[in-house]
């Protein structure tokens, strides 16, 4: 698997703005009550975020990529006409 960035500087932008703000929000929280872990899992995700625009990679873009392309190559026409209605005309 080749790792290459396929995210664009603006969404770069974006995940590290958004997955700051989540973080610090889910650290003050934690800092509240840490016996909750549901604000463990979310200063996890926004930590997440913040590594995914600084190295502008994402494996679910990637992943979602590599599905729709699998699937243009798979696509063959004559497997299409099989499923279209006869026309006797």
């Amino acid at each position: 698997m080749k790792v290459q960035q396929n995210i664009g500087m603006l969404n770069a932008l974006v995940r590290i703005t958004a997955g700051l703000t989540v973080l610090s929000w889910s650290t003050a929280k934690l800092a509240e009550a840490p016996e909750k872990g549901c604000y463990l899992l979310t200063a996890l995700l926004g930590a997440m975020k913040v590594g995914e625009g600084a190295v502008r990679y994402c494996p679910l873009t990637d992943l979602i990529c590599e599905v729709t392309d699998a699937g243009e190559q798979s696509a063959d026409t004559s497997l299409t006409d099989e499923f279209l209605p006869y026309n006797p005309s």
